[in-house]
């Protein structure tokens, strides 16, 4: 059986593309990268791929607000485009500015009639973050989260504060189950930029648009974790089986 077809859809200030791209080539898929401009010329080029994924970095700098440019691109110019791909039963992974793209473009099924219902605010601390965190995933309804429980990943961002519109919306989402991935752990600051809810990953209606603000990508190998040295032997990063996920729902 041919390999899933997955598009990295870059822009300028995108920098985990390559990343990202080895990561799904890892895990069996065929990963090309691809421009936003180029889509935005021929957008018939997306039917093209059964995985389309949105990578971390700073997309057009985050002027006005993290990935906001970048959304508003798909929202206005290639919804359509965006909605036959999901229609057609393919899969997105928006990854850190991925996520804060899927979700201001309203891909993650997180609009109504009165406008979004949640966004990704600034951290609590004012600062940007990196480090490690425990996250624990409702299995049962994401397709990149397929056999995933807890997991240790990286995080790097600014943005990443979980906020819904009102107490109400929220409710909605977590009875939706869109609410797939959360902070977890026992420390005082298990939850590092003080998402509602403690979230830290949503997904679509249909369990196959998924963002988050952990970065899989960068914990596919065991030697990337930070104490690798002194944990049991491990075969491979905890991030790898989303990226497997995705390639296997088309094998």
């Amino acid at each position: 059986m041919p390999k899933p077809r997955i598009l990295i859809l870059r822009a300028p200030g995108t920098n985990c593309d390559v990343e990202t791209a080895f990561a799904f080539e890892h895990a069996g898929g065929q990963a090309e990268s691809l421009h936003l401009n180029r889509l935005l010329e021929a957008p018939q080029l997306a039917a093209d791929y059964q995985i389309l994924c949105i990578p971390g970095g700073f997309s057009f700098g985050d002027d006005v607000a993290a990935g906001r440019i970048f959304a508003n691109q798909i929202r206005h110019h290639l919804a359509d485009v965006m909605q036959e791909f999901r229609a057609a039963g393919k899969l997105v992974l928006g990854i850190c500015n991925g996520f804060q793209v899927l979700i201001k473009s309203g891909l993650l099924d997180t609009d109504d009639d009165r406008g979004p219902t949640a966004s990704l605010s600034w951290n609590d601390s004012g600062r940007y973050l990196a480090r490690w965190v425990q996250v624990s995933a409702d299995n049962k309804k994401c397709v990149f989260l397929a056999g995933c429980d807890e997991l240790f990943l990286p995080i790097a961002h600014a943005e990443g504060k979980f906020v819904a519109r009102d107490q109400e919306a929220f409710e909605q989402l977590e009875q939706a189950g869109q609410l797939v991935l959360r902070y977890s752990g026992n420390a005082s600051d298990y939850n590092p930029n003080g998402s509602l809810g403690d979230v830290a990953g949503v997904c679509d209606q249909t369990g196959r648009v998924f963002g988050l603000m952990p970065h899989p990508e960068r914990f596919i190998d065991p030697t990337q974790h930070p104490q690798w040295t002194r944990l049991p032997k491990q075969g491979e990063g905890a991030g790898l089986q989303l990226f497997r996920n995705a390639v296997r729902f088309f094998s």
